[in-house]
């Protein structure tokens, strides 16, 4: 979730985004591109960070390399900003992979491992030896010692131990991601093996040096904008408890960014909603034992790269984003489309969908409208054309789903949802125990959610959890239910 961003890496972000968009809407955007570091760290200057201003300078051009849309890896040292910067107004499509790693911010952690402190008393009852069932403890000295090479990481030593003198030394991204997607290589930095990674973000909150990034989109569509291009903006639910200012405030500022249209992708959710309720109903009535949602793009990449077993309990229902922009470009044929989303597995999403250019997040949102002077809340009102249901507002949370698929359920209908509240290497365990065994004991409509908190809780957010909720469920409460809007149509 946003909120176990560091603050100073989430500024650091911002902060260079905010300049890569100056540098755009400016006179000379290569050359005002290239200064970003020499800008943020003049001569001179106090170093808040690293070892000397050279080093900080380094980190801040990588930043700059992935706000450039580009995979840090690829690019060589020596490879000046002011290229990179017109290497991304000739690109004609977004680089493949949602993420990259700044190795000269990668600290470098220490492999992950269980230690013995100083703490260890070298107690008669020998718990932790007793308790290792690999035999990788032995007492040498009159204090307990870890044979790596026996150890699994189990962690059971520490847990038993009575003066908690062994602990686990964990690598914050490792830790944080549910997959095994990301481990060091052999220069001690962290990698992503894409084979595996869900793009569910996790690693990008988890890193406390802010050295996972996700590769920007932003100049993308500002030059599609600069270019007189019919851009139409979609907003996914979570965006409304964001920002200090109205859903409709909020609309008006965007279209005076340059878009020429603004609407709900809660509008698919209330297809979503209809379709999956249809075929839910229809699956229990041929006998089916459960049925998972579809609409997060973190939990399609689990089951497509991790649980193949699932599939067949996976509903065929598309996301939220599939319906909408399938609505906008049946309205706008030739519009170049842009989700805002909350989270970094929504990019691995439209790339597999032609009618979805390019995809923002809100932190990239909120510097552009640093960047041109907005004021969110002081714009005035623009209403949606469409106005979508209380119910596909309140996708954006964790159980909203499940919720709005019941509203459309029979009655007589033995329906018992589920709620898979954030991945994590315990509920990924769980959902391969009911894909193999073909049955959930706890109920049979099972949604699974990437992020605790639902998409409000995505790792791109930038309001707190409970502030963003409070926002959102007062503009979910004015909404009508979908069953109201059905009966007035």
């Amino acid at each position: 979730m946003a909120i176990n961003t560091p603050k100073q890496t989430s500024h650091l972000k911002r902060e260079i985004l905010v300049r890569l968009i100056k540098a755009f809407l400016s006179d000379n955007f290569e050359e005002n591109t290239r200064l970003i570091p020499f800008d943020m760290r003049p001569k001179g200057c106090e170093v808040p960070y690293r070892c000397c201003i050279h080093k900080e300078r380094a980190i801040l051009k990588d930043r700059a390399v992935a706000g450039l849309g580009m995979a840090i890896e690829d690019v060589e040292d020596s490879t000046l900003l002011s290229t990179l910067a017109e290497k991304a107004l000739e690109r004609t499509e977004p680089e493949t992979n949602p993420l990259t790693v700044l190795t000269t911010a990668c600290k470098g952690c220490v492999p992950a491992r269980i230690y013995v402190t100083d703490l260890c008393q070298g107690c008669v009852a020998r718990p932790c030896v007793n308790t290792c069932k690999f035999g990788a403890i032995s007492v040498i000295n009159g204090k307990s010692v870890i044979d790596p090479a026996k150890c699994k990481n189990c962690g059971m030593c520490a847990q038993v131990c009575p003066y908690q003198a062994i602990t686990k030394i964990i690598v914050p991204c490792e830790n944080a991601c549910p997959v095994g997607a990301i481990a060091k290589d052999e220069d001690g930095h962290a990698k992503i093996d894409f084979e595996k990674c869900i793009s569910c973000g996790k690693c990008v909150s988890a890193c406390p040096f802010g050295a996972v990034h996700e590769k920007s989109q932003i100049i993308d569509v500002l030059k599609n904008i600069k270019a007189g291009k019919e851009v139409v903006a979609m907003l996914a639910p979570a965006i409304m408890g964001q920002l200090p200012c109205t859903p409709e405030q909020l609309r008006k500022a965007i279209l005076d960014l340059g878009f020429k249209d603004v609407v709900e992708v809660a509008q698919g959710a209330d297809v979503t909603t209809k379709t999956e309720a249809a075929e839910f109903e229809e699956r229990l009535l041929h006998g089916a034992e459960f049925m998972t949602t579809s609409c997060c793009a973190g939990y399609n990449e689990l089951v497509d790269k991790h649980i193949p077993d699932m599939k067949p309990f996976r509903s065929d229902t598309k996301t939220p984003l599939y319906y909408t922009a399938e609505i906008v470009k049946k309205a706008h044929p030739d519009a170049i489309t842009v989700f805002f989303s909350p989270c970094v597995a929504k990019r691995k999403e439209a790339m597999k969908n032609p009618n979805v250019d390019f995809v923002l997040n809100y932190e990239e949102l909120g510097a552009w409208f640093i960047a041109v002077g907005t004021q969110v809340d002081k714009c005035e009102s623009s209403e949606f054309e469409v106005q979508a249901s209380k119910e596909g507002r309140n996708f954006a949370v964790t159980g909203g789903v499940a919720k709005a698929v019941q509203t459309l359920l029979p009655e007589d209908l033995p329906t018992y949802p589920v709620v898979i509240n954030g991945l994590d290497k315990q509920s990924i365990r769980d959902l391969k125990k009911y894909a193999k065994n073909g049955v959930c004991e706890l109920g049979n409509l099972i949604e699974v959610m990437a992020c605790p908190g639902g998409c409000l809780g995505g790792n791109a957010t930038v309001n707190s959890y409970k502030a963003a909720l409070k926002q959102l469920t007062g503009y979910v409460e004015k909404s009508e239910t979908i069953k109201e809007q059905i009966e007035h149509h």
